[in-house]
């Protein structure tokens, strides 16, 4: 196989994208793209890379029909900057290479995550993990700013009063706030970096992480632009039934009574909006 360089992914190589309001994203380097793709789908018939219309059929076809290892052909590497709070939801792909900051050997940095007013809600009533669409009143978001920042600085301060004192470092730090920004290199394989993007764009993961996924999603189509575009017309939107809710389809179709449970009924109209 030859090597696969993208002209649009190099243009974007070590650039920082912004995130939240102290984060970043930076694509550090890439291995593969559409055509590492199609040629390690087609190694086996001793052909390669086709015309871009076939290129793109095949890889529709492959990822419609879940055929993943060409995908594992292909993989990033990323340097990430966010809070601990949306690290620890990271962390838990477990498909991925990781190399963290660790506190033990650095001082860290009196960096803390302040969310933005307009994304200070109550908890919602109906979603045990998550909060209400709309935004607090501005006087409460204030206050809540208020309380955040007071925390992280009088957390900060004594941080830096035990390193003063010379406690140790992996002493020192364990109070410190799941608001602290942290950074990691995190390498993975298009398959399952599209696993990962399915699941934190999503509308019910939380809005931090979900801002790092739309950003990444962003890299992987300068990358990859054919896979992307089959993930987003395949994947990101896509809703899969039941063999109970595909039979209910089948009725509906023919002007039947759909029978499900309570619960199944409410999930499989859910699904249809």
């Amino acid at each position: 196989m030859a090597h696969c360089i993208n002209e649009e992914a190099e243009k974007i190589l070590d650039k920082e994208y912004k995130v939240l309001d102290k984060g970043f994203i930076r694509l550090v380097d890439y291995l593969g793209n559409d055509e590492r793709i199609v040629q390690a789908a087609r190694v086996s018939y001793g052909n390669g890379t086709k015309s871009y219309r076939q290129d793109k059929g095949l890889i529709n076809y492959l990822l419609r029909n879940d055929h993943t290892s060409p995908f594992e052909q292909v993989v990033f590497t990323f340097h990430v900057k966010a809070p601990i709070f949306v690290a620890r939801q990271w962390v838990r792909h477990r498909t991925a290479r990781i190399n963290e900051i660790s506190g033990r050997y650095s001082v860290m940095k009196d960096d803390c995550y302040v969310p933005s007013p307009d994304k200070i809600a109550l908890q919602s009533e109906d979603n045990k993990q998550g909060r209400k669409n709309e935004c607090v009143p501005e006087e409460v978001s204030n206050e809540v700013r208020d309380i955040l920042i007071k925390n992280s600085e009088d957390t900060f301060k004594s941080y830096n009063e035990l390193l003063d004192m010379g406690i140790a470092r992996e002493i020192s730090r364990i109070n410190l706030p799941l608001s602290m920004y942290t950074e990691f290199y995190w390498q993975i394989d298009l398959h399952n970096l599209f696993h990962f993007l399915k699941l934190r764009l999503d509308a019910h993961a939380q809005y931090e992480i979900r801002a790092y996924a739309e950003v990444m999603l962003e890299m992987v189509s300068k990358v990859c632009p054919i896979a992307t575009d089959a993930f987003k017309n395949l994947k990101l939107g896509s809703v899969t039934f039941s063999q109970r809710e595909m039979e209910a389809i089948k009725a509906m179709l023919k002007g039947e009574e759909v029978e499900l449970e309570k619960r199944e009924k409410e999930i499989f109209e859910s699904k249809l909006k």
